[in-house]
């Protein structure tokens, strides 16, 4: 490799280590994790709250409890959209 290809290398290893250091350092140790733009976890425990609150306020005539899971629920859906993440953040330079 040339000299500029190394030093390409270098600035998208340090760009990687930047964004996503958990990434990074699981590729470093050859046991690699999934990208931040795949971790869904806090997603799914946000929508399974939210149709909990919902489930919860159909059964017991709760209609408070009903309409806050329902606007849980669509908050929740939000957090399932990774494109969003990227068009909000700032351009790195």
């Amino acid at each position: 490799m040339t000299h500029s290809d190394d030093d390409r290398i270098a600035d998208l290893e340090a760009r990687l280590r930047l964004d996503d250091p958990r990434f990074a350092h699981g590729f470093g140790q050859g046991r690699p994790r999934r990208p931040r733009e795949y971790r869904r976890g806090r997603a799914w425990l946000a929508m399974t709250l939210a149709l909990t609150a919902v489930v919860v306020g159909a059964v017991l005539p709760q209609g408070l409890l009903l309409a806050a899971g329902l606007v849980a629920a669509a908050c929740a859906v939000n957090l399932f959209d990774t494109s969003r993440r990227h068009r909000l953040r700032p351009p790195r330079t």
